[in-house]
C-alpha cells in the first residue's frame, strides 16, 4: 500500500494553508487584505480587495519575520517558497510545541538542497527546485501543540518573500517523531579530519536525508571518502560504513559520463547530483557540487544517539589517498522522539559566505 492508495481513504482531517494572502491560515480568511494595506496595492488598484492584493512580504535588513504560527495537532505537508537576495544570508527556523530551540535552523537555500546560491533544477520526492528558483519541500512535519516558522534576513538589503505553507489538522500519533534539519559548514576542512554531518543527537528516531554542497580545493577526483553512521553508543568504529562519496549518493565511478568523460548531473526520487558548477577559467576557479540522498525507503534507525561523518579523500602520487581540505557544507534531516536541544552555532555572514 503506497501514498496513492492513501488518497482513497476518506478522512476527517482539515486542510489549512498560510500565505501572505492568509497569514493565520484560518478558515475563510484568505484574500481579505484591504487594498490600502497590500504589498501589491498599486497593481491591484483598479480591482480592489479580494483580488491579488498581498501576494508577497518584505523583510528588512536584520529583521526576523514570522512566516507562520499554527496550532495543532497537525502536520505540515508542503512548503512552496521563492526568495530574493542572497540565500545563505536568510535563515529559516522551525519551532515545535512551544520550544524556544529551533528544530530546523538552516540557510534558506541549503534547506532546499540549493547551497551554492545558484538555481539548479532538482526533482525528488522530498524536495523539488523548479523554474525559476521555486523551492518546494514535501517532508511531513507533525506538531502536537503548535508550530512557528521564522525567516531572518541577514542581507544588507530588503528581500521579498513569496511562500505557501500547507498543513493538515489531524491527530498526531504517539510514535510520530519531530522533524529536524541541521546545517553545518567548514571551510577549509582541517587536514586529516573527517567532516561531521550530524552530532550531539540523543534520543530515538530515524535519519532520513543528507544534502551536501561540496567545493573542491584540489585538482583531481575528490570523492573517495566514506560516510560513517555511528549508532547507539558506537565510538571509534561505526555500525554503517559506506564505500565512497559518490557511492553514498547512489552514483558510481566519479559521477562520470562514460561517453563524454565529464561529470553528469542527475536527479531522481531518492538521490542526485543536480548541480555541477564548472570553472569559467576567470573568476570561477574551482569545481563545486550539490548532492542529495534521501533515506525514504531505507531510514537509518537509532535508539540512543547518532553521529554521521564523511571523509574527504582524493588522490596523490603513488596511488595514495590524499586527505582534502575542501569547502564543505551540509544539511542533515532526521526525526526523533524529542526536540533536539543541541545545535551548532551557525556563525555570522562571513562564516557562511560563498567566495
Amino acid at each position: 500500500m503506497g501514498m496513492m492508495d492513501d488518497l482513497t481513504k476518506l478522512q476527517q482531517f482539515e486542510t489549512r494553508s498560510i500565505s501572505p494572502e492568509n497569514i493565520t491560515g484560518d478558515k475563510g480568511m484568505g484574500g481579505r487584505t484591504p487594498l490600502a494595506e497590500g504589498t501589491a496595492k498599486v497593481a491591484a488598484r483598479d480591482l480592489g480587495t479580494g483580488w491579488k492584493v498581498n501576494p508577497y512580504l518584505h523583510i528588512n535588513p536584520g529583521q526576523t519575520l514570522e512566516l507562520a504560527n499554527m496550532k495543532g495537532p497537525g502536520a505540515i505537508t508542503h512548503i512552496w517558497l521563492t526568495p530574493t537576495g542572497v540565500w545563505r544570508n536568510q535563515i529559516i527556523r522551525f519551532y515545535w510545541d512551544d520550544s524556544d530551540t529551533p528544530s530546523v535552523e538552516c540557510p534558506l537555500g541549503d534547506f532546499f538542497a540549493s547551497g551554492w546560491g545558484r538555481y539548479a533544477p532538482l526533482n525528488s520526492l522530498a524536495i523539488c527546485v523548479n523554474p525559476g528558483s521555486a523551492f518546494n519541500c514535501y517532508w511531513t512535519m507533525p506538531f502536537r501543540k503548535n508550530c512557528r516558522i521564522t525567516l531572518e534576513n541577514r542581507n544588507e538589503e530588503q528581500v521579498t518573500i513569496y511562500y505557501q505553507i500547507t498543513y493538515v489538522l489531524r491527530p498526531v500519533q504517539e510514535n510520530e517523531g519531530y522533524f529536524h534539519a541541521q546545517f553545518r559548514r567548514v571551510n577549509p576542512l582541517p587536514y586529516k579530519t573527517d567532516y561531521t554531518i550530524l552530532d550531539c543527537v540523543s534520543g530515538s528516531g530515524q535519519f532520513v536525508g543528507t544534502y551536501m554542497a561540496w567545493g573542491v580545493n584540489n585538482c583531481g577526483w575528490w570523492g573517495e571518502g566514506e560516510i560513517k553512521f555511528f549508532l547507539d553508543g558506537d565510538q571509534d568504529y561505526p555500525t554503517i560504513c559506506g564505500t565512497g562519496t559518490e557511492d553514498y549518493f547512489c552514483g558510481s565511478y566519479d559521477f562520470e559520463n562514460q561517453i563524454t568523460h565529464e561529470y553528469e548531473e542527475f536527479s531522481t526520487a531518492y538521490s542526485g547530483l543536480p548541480q555541477v558548477i564548472r570553472p569559467n577559467r576567470l573568476y570561477d576557479s574551482q569545481m563545486r557540487f550539490g548532492m542529495y540522498r534521501w533515506h525514504i525507503t531505507d531510514p537509518i534507525y537509532f535508539h540512543k544517539n547518532i553521529r554521521v561523518t564523511m571523509q574527504a579523500l582524493g588522490w596523490r602520487s603513488g596511488r595514495r589517498y590524499l586527505p582534502l581540505q575542501d569547502d564543505i557544507a551540509s544539511v542533515a534531516y532526521w526525526y526523533q522522539n524529542t526536540i533536539c536541544k543541541s545545535f551548532p552555532l551557525l556563525g555570522d555572514t562571513e562564516h557562511l559566505e560563498i567566495i
